[in-house]
């Protein structure tokens, strides 16, 4: 990714790290459990999100934004 693409991340970022990971040694099973490891990341982030979402809008609906 360019810097200055908007999801651009930092030198060291691990999410960049994972994706530059090669797939190639892992069995059927471990890529698998990488799937559902990762899977349950991604819904942990949703969750985080969807607070953070909703933390928003009352602030605002408080202040009459």
């Amino acid at each position: 990714m360019e810097p200055d693409e908007p999801l651009a991340r930092r030198a060291g970022d691990p999410l960049d790290a994972l994706a530059r990971h090669d797939l190639d040694p892992f069995s059927v099973e471990e890529l698998e459990a990488r799937i559902g490891a990762l899977t349950a990341e991604i819904e942990r982030t949703q969750r985080h999100l969807h607070r953070a979402v909703n933390h928003r809008a009352s602030a605002d609906a408080l202040f009459k934004r």
